[in-house]
């Protein structure tokens, strides 16, 4: 029996009239929507996403978006878009042509799950499905390994007379600013491999 689309929005009204809502994000917004799609609609639902891809890049304050095709045996897609805060987010989830994209896909799909990430939680903007997570710390290593490189290359040797007080908090800038402008696109290019699969 096809679930009943989650909205998000009506989720944040439920939770302010019960008095238990948390005040809005105003760093950048990440919102991950699993969704189980019919096995022979694969190919309508493949273009739906195209065409919603299209629509969100329209709306102010979007950062980006991607679609994660399912692995082997598998009907599990993932829509992932980022806005830059929570009011932008909320102008898309409010929108009728998001309600209207939204109608036109319930066809298409037997369950639908989303997850929301806010601040430093988006570098990782890969869906929280199974996989090895061995990878992910992998990939954090590495990450970090060649900024902390890179930073003993170019910028110790103009800071090195610098208190290290001073070099300690320019060095943890400098690798928390780079890993928020990379990983999440280091997270949707490695995602079939962060999840343990291949992309059709």
């Amino acid at each position: 029996m096809l679930v009943h689309l989650v909205d998000v929005t009506s989720r944040l009204r439920h939770l302010t009239s019960t008095g238990t809502t948390r005040a809005p994000a105003h760093e950048p917004v990440t919102v991950t929507v699993a969704r189980v799609v019919r096995p022979e609609q694969h190919g309508a639902f493949e273009r739906w996403a195209d065409d919603v891809q299209e629509l969100v890049a329209t709306f102010p304050g979007h950062l980006g978006s991607s679609l994660l095709r399912p692995g082997p045996a598998s009907d599990e897609y993932h829509l992932v878009y980022r806005f830059a805060d929570d009011a932008s987010l909320a102008a898309w989830e409010r929108s009728p042509q998001r309600r209207e994209a939204l109608d036109r896909v319930r066809r298409l799909v037997e369950d639908e799950r989303v997850a929301r990430a806010v601040g430093l939680e988006t570098f990782f903007a890969v869906p929280p499905r199974p996989g090895p997570v061995w990878r992910s710390w992998l990939l954090t290593v590495a990450v970090v390994l060649l900024f902390t490189t890179s930073f003993q290359l170019l910028a110790v040797p103009v800071v090195g007379d610098w208190p290290w007080p001073l070099r300690l908090l320019l060095s943890a800038v400098y690798v928390v600013t780079a890993l928020r402008l990379l990983m999440p696109r280091l997270s949707r290019w490695l995602a079939p491999w962060l999840q343990g699969s291949r992309r059709r």
